[in-house]
C-alpha cells in the first residue's frame, strides 16, 4: 500500500495478465479479498476511535460493494481531470462521470461520517485535540475516510505527479518518481519499448 490507498482503490481496475482489464470490485467476492488485503492501509485512514476493517471486510455485503465502486468511478472521473493535458486511462476515458457528479459523491461520501473536535488537556502538558466520531456505523465510517482521502490526495502536491500509464493495455494511474518517467512499473515500460520497436520494424517494411 505504498502508494497511497487512494490509488489502489483506483487500481481496483487493473490489466488482467490477458490483454483485458480486470475490476476487483466486480463481485463481492473480490470486494472482500481487497478489503481484507488493504485492511492494514484503510484503517490508518479512519484515525477517529477504534476501527475494525478485517471484520468489515469478512461482513461486507452487496451494498458496501456498489458504494466502493461509485466512490471508485468518482475518483477515477477526478483522476482523469487531474492528469490533464495527459491522457486518462483508457480503462474508463469514453464513460467517464461528469465533473459535477463525481464532486458530488465525493463529498456526500466525505460527509457520512461527521467529525467533533474535542479539548483534552493533562494536569502535566499542553492542551491536545481529539476527534470524535458522530457516527458507530463501520461502513459509512470506511466510505467517509476513503472520501477525505480523495479529498486530501486531490488538493495536495501528490496531484501533480499523478499520471496515467501510456504502456499497451496498461490502465493504471501512477505517482511520476522521476522527470523522464512515461510508465508505472518497469514491465509496462518493457511492453512499451517492445510495441515501438515492432512498429518501427513494421514501417519500415511498409
Amino acid at each position: 500500500m505504498e502508494r497511497g490507498v487512494v490509488l489502489e482503490l483506483a487500481s481496483t481496475i487493473r490489466h488482467d495478465g490477458d490483454g483485458g482489464v480486470a475490476d476487483d470490485l466486480e463481485t463481492l467476492d473480490g470486494t472482500k479479498r481487497w478489503l481484507a488485503e488493504a485492511a492494514a492501509a484503510l484503517a490508518e485512514h479512519v484515525t477517529v476511535g477504534g476501527f475494525d476493517t478485517e471484520r468489515l471486510a469478512r461482513e461486507a455485503d452487496e451494498e458496501l460493494r456498489l458504494a466502493l465502486v461509485a466512490l471508485r468511478e468518482a475518483v477515477r472521473a477526478l483522476f482523469a481531470r487531474a492528469v490533464r493535458p495527459g491522457p486518462p486511462s483508457p480503462a474508463d476515458a469514453q464513460r467517464l462521470l461528469p465533473l459535477d457528479e463525481a464532486l458530488s459523491r465525493i463529498n456526500a461520501a466525505a460527509a457520512l461520517e461527521p467529525v467533533t473536535p474535542v479539548l483534552e488537556w493533562e494536569v502535566e502538558g499542553p492542551p491536545a485535540v481529539r476527534q470524535q466520531s458522530a457516527h458507530p456505523a463501520p461502513r459509512e465510517r470506511l466510505l467517509a475516510a476513503l472520501a477525505r482521502a480523495s479529498v486530501g490526495f486531490l488538493t495536495g502536491p501528490e496531484r501533480e505527479r499523478l499520471r496515467a500509464c501510456t504502456a499497451p493495455r496498461c490502465v493504471r494511474y501512477f505517482l511520476k518518481s522521476h522527470g523522464r518517467q512515461e510508465w508505472c512499473k518497469p514491465s509496462c515500460g518493457n511492453r512499451a519499448r517492445a510495441a515501438r520497436h515492432y512498429r518501427r520494424h513494421r514501417s519500415a517494411d511498409d
